[in-house]
């Protein structure tokens, strides 16, 4: 009487067909996409090693001259708007690195898809929309708070606490996406994190203990919040990315910019409109000044987005603070400032910060 049960021969070119067929990996993930970040309904399958997941958190290395471009042209942003600020109000002066940079933010994504991809856009989806008008709402809400700290007696206090967001952004990261660093990276972001606190005092000198009973005061409260809910940002563009249909990280970057600044551009207008009209004005008789806030504005995004989309969100922020070194290194040779001794040990902390985060990513 015949056996016919398969043969184990059989067996394995069955599974090698299906194998050829069916990759475990896809396409998309085959360098630097950790499998437990794909979203649900595309592939979800864990990580085989712990190792295996810290080499699959990083999807294209392009995200560090992309991150330390994005601190650069976020410094330079920032001694720009200083001049917007001095005519217009909180809201109005938000209003016009949305407005101003809309229009750039949408030639970035369409120029760069026409040069690489022959001008085809990957359509956005609604989870993409979700996702990118909770990151911009969060950047809003974010950008409000730290002015509310501005406002109190203590806003040195408030300043220091906000410079949390990196660490903020690392345990975010971790419980909503499922990114994992390693022991080194965790270092980094403490040292860095310390040294932007201390940066960020101005020179006054604060103890460990001066910071734990500044707890208490609004500044530190609304610090803390205005660090979490860019935390939120952060993870929001990133989880945005995610959704894009591409295995192009600048281009899934570049669409969710410009889906974000159109979301914030009609959130943050309306919001002026109904609350602050006589400012609307304001916005577009400081073209000339506003116009270079929005072309920084978005060249600093897309780069901080490129970021992003390619590697952990404390990673990226971790490294991004050396835009307080562009900052320094800007006031103590071309405005001749000197340097305080609070400073020089401030951005040790900052260099060592970004060394061990670099360190801890490479292996």
């Amino acid at each position: 009487m015949s056996d016919h049960r398969p043969s184990v021969r059989r067996i394995a070119r069955a599974g090698q067909a299906r194998t050829a067929r069916q990759p475990l990996i896809p396409p998309r993930r085959r360098i630097g996409e950790r499998i437990a970040l794909i979203p649900p309904g595309r592939h979800s399958c864990a990580p085989s090693s712990p190792l295996l997941a810290e080499r699959l958190l990083i999807h294209s290395f392009i995200w560090l001259p992309a991150t330390l471009a994005a601190a650069a042209l976020q410094a330079w942003r920032t001694a720009v708007q200083r001049r917007v600020g001095q005519s217009l109000s909180v809201n109005a002066a938000g209003l016009v690195r949305y407005l101003y940079g809309l229009p750039f933010a949408l030639l970035l994504a369409l120029g760069y898809h026409a040069i690489v991809h022959g001008g085809a856009l990957p359509m956005p989806g609604g989870r993409l929309l979700m996702f990118s008008a909770a990151a911009g709402l969060a950047q809003i809400i974010a950008t409000n708070l730290l002015l509310m700290a501005f406002r109190e007696h203590n806003f040195v206090v408030g300043t220091a606490y906000s410079k949390t967001e990196a660490a903020q952004g690392a345990l975010l990261s971790w419980a909503l996406l499922g990114e994992r660093l390693g022991l080194l990276a965790w270092a980094g972001i403490g040292a860095g994190v310390a040294g932007v606190m201390i940066l960020s005092t101005g020179g006054r000198r604060m103890s460990a203990a001066d910071f734990l009973r500044a707890l208490g005061h609004p500044a530190a409260r609304y610090g803390i919040a205005s660090g979490l809910f860019f935390a939120f940002t952060a993870v929001g563009v990133r989880r945005a990315t995610m959704e894009v249909p591409t295995t192009d990280t600048i281009s899934a970057a570049l669409i969710v910019l410009a889906v974000t600044v159109t979301l914030q551009t009609l959130m943050q207008g309306a919001w002026l409109i109904w609350r602050e009209p006589l400012q609307v004005r304001a916005v577009f008789t400081s073209w000339r000044i506003s116009g270079q806030v929005g072309l920084l504005s978005s060249l600093g995004s897309a780069c901080w987005f490129t970021g992003f989309a390619s590697a952990p969100v404390a990673l990226v922020r971790i490294v991004g603070q050396v835009e307080v070194l562009f900052t320094l290194s800007f006031a103590h040779f071309y405005l001749r400032e000197p340097l305080r001794r609070s400073e020089v040990a401030g951005l040790a902390l900052v260099v060592t910060g970004v060394v061990l985060a670099l360190v801890g990513a490479w292996h």
